[in-house]
């Protein structure tokens, strides 16, 4: 079926998941693609047109606006699954009525609508819903890969609407420097650690084990012990090493449901009723200054060896 789509590419390194959805969504799509400053050409199968907004870096109210002096009559609207493109989608479907679904990662063509797959109680089970169009989709990292074209789309200018939200200040993100959602082995470190200078052995422990560290939401949110890039929770990272190393980690579901897909979950907790235990290979109930000290100098022993 022929479909009008308007995909919201902001920012615009994170736009393919949702051409690719587009593509997805009809072999007749029509795209426009709705950017800023700075994107891409975009030259990819049934783009036909880019809009570049004449502003780099835009608020979520600027970009709704954007997208509502953009929208017309499309029958998807989609964008990837970014905090601010997901706020600019959601006040675009309250103005315009718009069905929304959030984090899609399959869909089907059915009808005169679409299946749409998305995950719901922090990613521990997966819903399919069928919707009519039009509506509005944002799309999960890697969902969907967009194909190719060697057509080279209108491209247009519009200008911004002025923001009605003023930015007072910037405050540089601190990062690990360390992607946890690619590292084999994880090491998890949660409130049993004392003090700060304690996650060293967490951290002699990862890199033995040639591994990373990560964190429950306590020690990045609440006591700013590790940036914010070491979170391992539905507000942080997904994770699916070959083995997952959570320690003095109580292992709430809005934890372990990040970190549920790896293949060896080996926990570390003095309380034996700790829910961790319950989604572990294995379990130590040890308080973790006796047993780090141990394994980290057995693991030394035998490098040396």
């Amino acid at each position: 079926m022929d479909v009008k789509v308007l995909v919201l590419a902001y920012p615009s390194h994170s736009a393919l998941d949702a051409i690719g959805f587009a593509q997805r969504a009809s072999d007749q799509a029509s795209i426009t693609i709705l950017t800023t400053r700075g994107g891409e050409k975009y030259s990819y199968k049934g783009v036909e047109k880019v809009i570049v907004a004449n502003v780099g870096d835009p608020t979520p109210d600027q970009l709704a606006g954007l997208l509502e002096k953009t929208y017309s009559s499309h029958d998807i609207v989609v964008s990837p699954s970014t905090k601010d493109s997901t706020d600019a989608l959601a006040r675009l479907s309250a103005l315009k009525n718009l069905p929304m679904f959030t984090e899609v990662n399959q869909l089907e063509p059915k009808g005169d609508g679409l299946m749409v797959t998305r995950p719901v109680i922090a990613g521990r089970a997966y819903v399919t819903y069928y919707t009519r169009l039009p509506a509005a989709f944002t799309v999960a990292k890697k969902a969907f890969t967009p194909q190719s074209s060697d057509h080279e789309p209108v491209v247009e200018e519009l200008d911004a609407p002025p923001a009605s939200m003023v930015r007072v200040g910037v405050e540089e993100k601190k990062f690990s420097g360390v992607n946890i959602e690619e590292a084999e082995v994880v090491i998890g470190v949660g409130r049993g650690f004392r003090k700060k200078e304690d996650i060293a052995m967490a951290e002699e422990l990862a890199r033995l084990l040639n591994g990373a560290v990560g964190c429950s939401r306590p020690i990045t949110a609440d006591l700013g012990w590790l940036p914010e890039d070491a979170w391992i929770g539905i507000s942080g990272k997904r994770i699916r090493p070959k083995l997952y190393m959570p320690i003095g980690i109580s292992g709430a579901p809005q934890h372990m449901s990040a970190a549920i897909d790896s293949k060896l979950i080996i926990a570390v907790n003095k309380d034996k009723s700790a829910p961790v235990f319950q989604h572990s290979d294995y379990g130590f109930v040890i308080d973790l200054y006796k047993l780090l000290p141990a394994l980290i100098e057995k693991l030394k022993q035998r490098k040396r060896s």
